[in-house]
């Protein structure tokens, strides 16, 4: 991509960092990329709030697109306000808004001082890792519409959509950090007064072991009932389903040592193994809670609600009102302004309608719509404001019904983890030494018998196992997830490990939704005009005209002297002493001609004499083509696609001939794509980035959702990977495979271990207080080789 021919050095935007095309742009020698970032700046120097730029250099978010004044008259409706709201009294409203802007800490400086732009708020409290404000402010004085208002003016627009309507924020389940605290605290408190007795306590002081004995158990109960209920109901749930899980020894081993040690303490035999039992519960909860960290603060199950907003502008009459989206019905008249998603299935009234429907169908050129001409829900208008007369409601829309298809609904059938298998064996085999041991010891020494069965079931305990498989897990997720990869959970690590077959979306996937990507043809340009193109394109928010822009450059100085937009149509302006023109074939030549070129193009006059157009099309994200060729060598490549086929020849080159490649492709033929795979027994890895690919994500094996923004919105899927990350795949996919053999490995390892410890066992020789001292000491081990092996594969792998 080509850009400015001025040799200057580039200035940068003071709020945004972006870079400034029109230099005009200035305010207390700080230069700006545009308005809106220039009133940010206003509005936090006249409060005194300019520190948010000492925290961070260029800290804001760009604001080139405005907004109108009146986006959040919908939360003026006291119905649609009240299903956003989490609390209301008689002075306090509480609300939570998602701003997806926030990414650093001046972000967080500034919204937690909103009480310094707004007297009537009282306390605002970010939580960074869901991009997630809660406000609360005095109603009396000011209203919710005004606080959406202010984020946006200071450049953190609220992201409300239609799913927000009357759905309260789930609690957040912390019953896992009760039940490890509570474990933690115990466990280190048993084996602090248990290390008098292993150390050999005087028996002067046997009153005092008693007492630490009983405080022991005291100390247990909390464990054995509260925080291995975890492994209680995972053990249940497999016994109904007739599966033998992986939990179901582990709570065997829990109930053993506990009842065993109940035995021992009341009888005083001896003093028991409540640190061991205690021990095997904290460190199994420690993992389980490493494991689902990574996933809270993304969601993997989204739907079309989410995309849509909460309100749009209905047309009553001579005026205009706002109107939730279930309250929309047919035959109303709806205005869509600049940027705002079309709702429903409608038909074209007024305005020039240039719809983006890349994010629903794939299609990466904007679709021109003349009047009477039916566009489709999930579009997005670029250009001028448009009218539009609903022919479906919301719930019956294109998108809706597509969406509510059986097939892209969630497949609730799981695969089980190959530890669940080894595990099954691995039990078996102690059960069947555990008896063993107890028969030969019955006819011989029953005193024995019982120290040498607990002592097998305490030793062989398949805790290395679950833990080993926990913590690599969760070690995995933590580099995906720095990574940013970010799985759903942990069970994705393992389908990821076996796939074999990689299917790829184009659009937004393969190549940015950005116009990046442009070439002339036509007259050739003087450097003069190709910058004065460019400084007339610069003044256009149009996707289109910013490609161009940035493709020409732009005159030192900015001589545009006047210049007018027609929405849909194109622009045109005087320019230093030139009249320029850029738009439609049909804006610049007086005629529709699409003979030239197939896709998206520009045409371009000068003083009234065309000149020629400029093709767009997407740019390839860097290090993707490289990627493809590797993957070709280990993997069966698809590209399903619902864009035109000007790229296949170049796809086919990538790729090779035996991948298939797939264009002009709707949502229900990208699922049978995927489902036809699924059936001839392929492992598939779908990834797109797109509600036309919700389907065949939710049928593949792996669904993974591309994003240049984790915080945006995505279709649910199985794991969310950030765009910038995608020629990092192989790697991923490789880490995977490496889990199983981290895994086992570990798990050899404690099974030597647990040979050579059940040697002893059986014949009587190991006191099991010996073996619970053993037992932490082998677990603790086997966390060191799992996190130590994860971390040098990742090394290894450049991760």
């Amino acid at each position: 991509m080509a850009f400015s021919t001025d040799t200057k050095t580039a200035l940068h935007c003071f709020h945004c960092g972006e870079e400034c095309v029109n230099t005009k742009i200035f305010v207390a020698e700080k230069n700006f990329c545009c308005d809106g970032c220039k009133m940010v700046y206003e509005i936090l120097n006249q409060t005194g709030m300019c520190s948010y730029y000492d925290l961070n250099s260029s800290p804001g978010a760009a604001q080139k697109f405005a907004v109108r004044s009146d986006k959040f008259s919908f939360l003026d409706d006291a119905s649609i306000a009240q299903s956003i709201i989490s609390y209301k009294d008689e002075h306090q409203i509480h609300v939570t808004f998602y701003l997806p802007q926030m990414h650093c800490s001046s972000c967080l400086w500034l919204i937690e001082n909103l009480h310094k732009l707004e007297s009537a708020i009282v306390n605002s409290h970010v939580n960074f890792e869901r991009k997630e404000a809660t406000i609360i402010f005095n109603h009396q004085h000011c209203s919710l519409r005004k606080v959406a208002e202010l984020l946006t003016r200071i450049g953190y627009e609220p992201y409300i959509s239609y799913s927000d309507m009357g759905k309260k924020k789930p609690r957040i389940n912390s019953s896992k950090i009760f039940r490890l605290g509570v474990a933690g605290f115990c466990f280190a408190n048993i084996m602090l007064l248990s290390f008098p007795e292993y150390l050999g306590i005087d028996t002067k002081e046997k009153s005092l072991m008693l007492l630490f004995r009983y405080i022991n158990v005291i100390l247990s109960l909390p464990v054995f009932f509260y925080s291995a209920g975890e492994f209680y109901n995972s053990a249940w749930q497999g016994v109904k389903q007739k599966f033998l899980n992986i939990d179901e020894p582990i709570v065997l081993a829990i109930w053993v040592t506990f009842f065993r040690s109940l035995y021992e303490i009341f009888t005083g035999v001896g003093g028991g193994y409540l640190d061991s039992m205690s021990g095997i519960v904290f460190f199994m909860l420690a993992g389980r809670v490493l494991q689902d960290r990574t996933q809270k603060k993304l969601s993997f199950e989204r739907d079309y609600t989410s995309y849509f907003p909460v309100a749009v502008t209905k047309v009553n009459g001579s005026d205009s009102i706002t109107v939730a989206l279930p309250d929309i019905q047919l035959g109303d008249t709806l205005k869509i302004y600049d940027q705002e998603l079309i709702p429903a299935d409608a038909i074209l009234t007024r305005g020039n309608a240039l719809i983006d429907y890349s994010f629903v169908t794939g299609e990466s050129v904007p679709v021109t719509k003349e009047m009477g001409e039916i566009v489709y829900a999930g579009g997005k208008q670029l250009g001028g404001t448009i009218e539009l007369l609903v022919i479906k409601e919301v719930a019956q829309g294109y998108l809706t019904s597509l969406w509510n298809k059986d097939a892209f609904k969630d497949d609730l059938t799981k695969d089980r983890s190959f530890v669940h298998a080894i595990s099954y064996w691995f039990t078996w085999a102690v059960f069947v030494t555990a008896f063993t041991a107890g028969i030969y010891w019955y006819f011989i020494n029953t005193v024995i018998m019982w120290n040498a069965v607990t002592a097998v079931l305490i030793v062989a305990c398949p805790c290395a196992l679950l833990l080993s498989n926990t913590f690599t897990n969760a070690s995995i997720l933590r580099i995906f997830s720095n990574n940013k990869f970010y799985l759903k959970n942990a069970s994705v690590i393992e389908k990821l490990a076996v796939a074999d077959t990689l299917v790829f979306d184009k659009t937004g996937t393969l190549t940015t939704r950005a116009y990046q990507s442009v070439v002339y043809e036509g007259k050739p340009l003087t450097n003069t005009i190709k910058q004065k193109i460019g400084t007339l394109a610069s003044e256009s928010s149009h996707p289109l005209s910013s490609a161009i822009a940035n493709w020409a450059g732009v005159l030192p100085g900015n001589p545009l002297i006047a210049f007018e937009q027609i929405p849909g149509s194109g622009i045109e302006g005087m320019v230093d002493d030139d009249l320029i023109t850029l738009g439609s074939s049909l804006f610049v030549r007086g005629k529709n001609d699409t003979s030239r070129h197939n896709g998206a193009a520009v045409y371009v006059a000068v003083e009234g004499v065309c000149l020629g157009f400029f093709k767009l099309k997407n740019q390839y994200r860097a290090s993707i083509p490289a990627m493809l060729k590797r993957l070709t060598s280990r993997f069966t490549l698809l590209v399903i696609s619902g864009d035109n086929d000007n790229e296949r020849g170049y796809l086919r080159q990538l790729l090779g001939k035996n991948a298939d490649l797939y264009f002009n492709q709707q949502p229900e033929d990208k699922l049978t794509i995927v489902a036809s795979l699924h059936k001839a027994n392929k492992k598939t890895v779908m990834l797109g980035d797109g509600l036309n690919d919700a389907g065949a994500l939710k049928q593949a094996h792996v669904g993974i959702a591309i994003t240049d923004d984790t915080n945006n919105f995505t279709p649910a899927s199985d794991a969310i990977l950030d765009a910038s990350k995608l020629s990092q795949l192989e790697q991923f996919i490789q880490l995977a495979k490496a889990n199983k053999v981290i895994v086992v490995t570990a798990f050899v390892i404690s099974i030597i271990y647990n040979l050579i410890g059940l040697s002893f066992a059986v014949q009587g020789l190991l006191s099991p207080m010996i073996a619970a001292i053993l037992m932490p000491i082998s677990s603790i081990s086997i966390l060191l080789i799992s996190f130590g092996f994860t971390n040098l594969t990742a090394k290894w792998l450049s991760l």
